[in-house]
C-alpha cells in the first residue's frame, strides 16, 4: 500500500482497487484502533463485513447483551452506594470491555483525557459518574455541545476553583484551560484574552452540587476577546473559541495522535481540521470519513502508535477472551500509569513514548506473565481448547494463530524459528506450552504498538 501524506490524501476514501484488497490485517488494525482489543471472531467478522458495513458497525448503535444489561447498572449502583472511586473504576472498564459500543468508550477516554479531571480534588464518585456520562452523550456526537456542557458541568467547575471566580477577582482557571487544553491549545491566545475571558465565566458557580448563575457575581459588562468586543457571557466566550481557526486543528490533531499517528504532518492535520469545520465538529462525520481513508489503512500507519495501558491490558484480555477482575485491572493500570478518573494533572496523560520506560516495560512483561497464568487478572479461554476448536495439528499452526492475533504482522524467519525452538523444548502438557508461547509473544518489541 502507498504511503500518503498530503492534505488531500487523509480522507480519500479506501478503494480496494487502488490501494490493495481488504484484509484480515486492515480489519485487525481499524478494530485495535476503534476499540479495546478484538477477538478473533470480532476480527473474522470484520473481514467478512467489509470496511464500510465495519465502520457503520462502530458508529451505529448497536444493543448490548443481556449479561451486560445485568451486570453493568449493578456496578454502577455499588460505586454510587459505596462512594468508592474504585468501584467507579471497575464500572467503566467493564463499559469498556464488553459494551456493544466499544468506540463511545474509545472516544469517552479521549475527552476523559482532554478534560482531565481527578476524583483526587472533586472527592465525589456522583460528580465524576455525571461528567462521564456527559462525555459519553456526546462522544462520537457533536464536540460543540461537549464543550457547551462542559463549562457547567459540576465536576469540572469545582476542579477549576469556578466558585472563587467572582466579578472583583475574576479566576481565570477556567479560561485558561478553555483554550489552552480545551479547544485552541498553546500559542493562540493572549493573556489578555485569558483575563477577559475569565470576567465571562463569573458568577458559573455550583451550588447544592448543581450548576448554579450566580447573577450577583457576574460580570455583564463588555470584554474583549481575540479582537472582538462584547458583552460576552461564558457561552458566548465558548462559541469564540469554536469560531476560532486554531479550534479544529487542535482537534484534528487529537483525533489523529489517538487513533492514526504519534506525529501527524502539518499537511494531514489541516486537511483533517478542515473536514472538522466543513462538519461543524460532528464527531460521527469526522470519524466516519477518516477510518474510511486510505490514509487510516497506509503502511505508514499501521502499527505506528505505542499501545496505551488501557490498549495494552483491555486489548489483551479481549484478544484471549479473558474476563477480567476489574479491580485488579485498575490497580494495574494506575501501576502502568494510566489510571482512569484520577489523571496526573490538567493536561491529562501526554502518552506516546512517555508510555515506555525501563520500568513500565518490567510491568508490561510481568503484566504477560500474569495474564497468561490466569491468576489475579482473571482467566484467559483455555488455549488448549482453542486449538481443538480451530483444529490445530501442529504447533506451527498455533504459531500462526497466536502471531496473527496479537501482533497482526508477519514476523522474520529468525523470531518464527525462536517460537519454534520454544514450543520444541518444553516438557508440559499441551494447554501450558500454548500459555508459554502466548507469553513470548507478548514479550515482543511489536507487542507493544497498536
Amino acid at each position: 500500500m502507498n504511503n500518503l501524506s498530503n492534505s488531500t490524501d487523509v480522507v480519500r476514501p479506501f478503494d480496494p482497487k487502488r490501494d490493495g484488497a481488504w484484509t484480515r490485517q486492515n480489519a485487525t488494525h481499524l478494530l485495535w484502533r476503534a476499540r479495546f482489543g478484538a477477538s478473533f471472531e470480532q476480527i473474522q467478522t470484520s473481514t467478512a463485513d467489509g470496511l464500510d458495513r465495519s465502520v457503520e458497525k462502530l458508529l451505529t448503535p448497536q444493543k448490548d447483551s443481556d449479561d451486560f444489561k445485568v451486570a453493568e447498572p449493578l456496578l454502577r449502583q455499588t460505586a454510587h452506594q459505596t462512594g468508592n472511586i474504585a468501584d467507579l473504576k471497575a464500572w467503566w472498564l467493564y463499559r469498556m470491555l464488553y459494551s456493544a459500543n466499544p468506540l463511545v468508550e474509545k472516544m469517552s477516554l479521549l475527552w476523559h483525557n482532554q478534560f482531565a479531571t481527578s476524583y483526587s480534588k472533586v472527592q465525589s464518585v456522583d460528580h465524576m459518574a455525571a461528567q462521564n456520562d456527559l462525555i459519553r452523550q456526546h462522544a462520537v456526537g457533536s464536540f460543540r455541545d461537549l464543550l457547551h456542557g462542559m463549562a457547567r458541568d459540576v465536576a469540572m467547575l469545582i476542579w477549576l476553583d469556578s466558585n472563587s471566580n467572582r466579578k472583583r477577582h475574576a479566576n481565570e482557571n477556567f479560561s485558561r484551560e478553555v483554550m489552552e487544553l480545551f479547544s485552541l491549545g498553546e500559542g493562540n491566545y493572549t493573556e489578555v484574552d485569558i483575563k477577559q475571558a475569565a470576567r465571562a465565566f463569573t458568577g458559573w458557580h455550583v451550588r447544592d452540587d448543581k450548576f448554579w448563575f450566580n447573577r450577583i457575581q457576574h460580570d455583564f459588562t463588555e470584554k474583549t476577546v481575540f479582537g472582538k468586543t462584547g458583552k460576552f457571557d461564558g457561552d458566548e466566550l465558548i462559541d469564540l473559541c469554536l469560531e476560532h481557526k486554531a479550534c479544529p486543528r487542535f482537534l484534528a490533531t487529537k483525533l489523529l495522535t489517538t487513533f492514526v499517528t504519534p506525529r501527524p504532518g502539518t499537511e494531514v492535520v489541516d486537511g483533517l481540521a478542515s473536514r472538522i469545520r466543513t462538519h461543524d465538529y460532528d464527531m460521527s462525520k469526522v470519524l466516519r470519513e477518516l477510518f474510511r481513508s486510505a490514509y487510516f489503512f497506509s503502511d505508514e500507519v499501521q502499527r505506528s502508535i505505542i499501545k496505551s495501558p488501557l490498549d495494552l491490558v483491555l486489548g489483551s484480555i479481549r484478544s484471549l477472551d479473558g474476563r477480567a477482575n476489574l479491580q485488579n485491572a485498575a490497580r494495574l493500570l494506575a501501576e502502568l500509569g494510566q489510571d482512569v478518573f484520577e489523571p496526573p494533572t490538567v493536561k491529562g496523560w501526554e502518552g506516546g513514548r512517555l508510555w515506555i520506560s525501563s520500568a513500565t516495560l518490567l510491568q508490561r512483561a510481568n503484566f504477560a506473565a500474569e495474564l497468561t497464568k490466569g491468576n489475579d487478572l482473571g482467566p484467559i479461554r483455555d488455549p488448549g481448547s482453542t486449538a481443538v476448536k480451530f483444529g490445530w495439528n501442529d504447533d506451527d499452526a498455533a504459531i500462526h494463530y497466536f502471531v496473527g492475533l496479537l501482533l497482526a504482522r508477519e514476523l522474520q524467519p529468525a523470531a518464527i524459528e525462536q517460537l519454534r525452538e520454544y514450543m520444541r523444548g518444553v516438557k508440559a502438557d499441551r494447554g501450558n506450552r500454548l500459555r508459554g508461547l502466548i507469553h513470548l509473544v507478548m514479550t515482543m518489541p511489536e507487542f507493544q504498538l497498536v
